[in-house]
């Protein structure tokens, strides 16, 4: 690892004057567990690294009902699990945090640094995606907010611009009868990378077994998390059962478009695409319907 200097902040004008000055040889450290390996293996360079842990509003969790969630960009991921309030009304964010690597790193990785760090096999990010998430983003000229859908431009690459830092994601309220759920297929029982991700959220008519709304997104099945528009779309109106869900995973395959790696080849993981896809729109339903 190459030397750097460190700077802890504590308010958000601070990090932006010291990510503009330097531009993209200063980077952020939130929980430090995609960062630090990164700059000790030579993936990443950096004169400069902005220690945020002491800015209060990267450490919020605010859930209302009515309003929805805010959840601060560095708040690391047992926060949201052992929150449960949070954790009823987002229980498909509850199932990616639990997930992602061990016990350990959940005490110090975020889902904001889990989203900037923008890998295609993100576990948090289809879950954002599905909860139609927004990026609140802080930077020198005005603080701008983009949908989580659209944050990644590529593997490792988003639409964060010189100056400009994730300080939080803003959640919709809960809808009545709705309900998500995430699933990833791995070659091993645990702390391992998604060969696919699938996240599946659904709000149901009231009264009736009908889907009135969905949203589907994977990840590792393209550069970048995917919103499965045309089967999220297809859905509304549909009956919320086994043929309904086995055609959107056909429909959600068309969204994919994965590479072969020492993963899985692609055909297997556009395979896996629609039974995950049927997975989880299955689970999402019975949350929707639970009491």
């Amino acid at each position: 690892m190459k030397d750097f200097e460190y700077a802890a902040v504590s308010t958000i004008d601070e990090a932006v004057s010291l990510l503009s000055a330097r531009g993209p040889m200063a980077t952020i450290l939130a929980g430090g567990t995609d960062i630090l390996v990164q700059l000790r293996e030579g993936h990443r360079q950096a004169e400069l690294v902005v220690d945020v842990k002491k800015i209060p509003e990267l450490l919020e969790i605010d859930f209302q009902p009515d309003r929805g969630l805010r959840l601060g960009a560095a708040v690391p991921c047992y926060r949201i699990y052992e929150d449960a309030a949070v954790a009823a009304a987002y229980p498909g964010l509850v199932d990616a945090a639990q997930i992602i690597g061990g016990w350990q790193i959940q005490s110090r990785a975020s889902v904001g640094g889990n989203l900037c760090n923008s890998s295609p096999a993100a576990d948090s990010i289809p879950p954002l995606i599905a909860y139609d998430a927004a990026c609140v983003i802080a930077g020198p000229e005005r603080t701008r907010r983009v949908p989580v859908a659209r944050f990644c431009t590529a593997p490792g690459k988003n639409v964060l611009r010189r100056g400009e830092f994730l300080v939080g994601l803003e959640f919709p309220p809960p809808q009545p009868r709705s309900g998500c759920r995430y699933q990833r297929f791995i070659p091993r029982n645990e702390m391992d990378i998604a060969v696919v991700g699938v996240a599946s959220w659904v709000c149901l008519r009231p009264r009736e077994n009908v889907i009135e709304a969905a949203r589907i997104a994977l990840a590792a099945v393209a550069p970048t998390p995917v919103l499965a528009t045309e089967a999220s779309d297809w859905l509304a109106g549909k009956p919320a059962n086994a043929e309904s869900f086995t055609q959107a995973g056909e429909l959600a395959k068309r969204a994919a478009r994965p590479i072969s790696d020492i993963r899985g080849p692609a055909e297997y993981r556009t395979h896996l695409v629609g039974v995950l896809t049927k997975r989880t729109l299955s689970d999402a339903v019975q949350r929707a319907l639970a009491p």
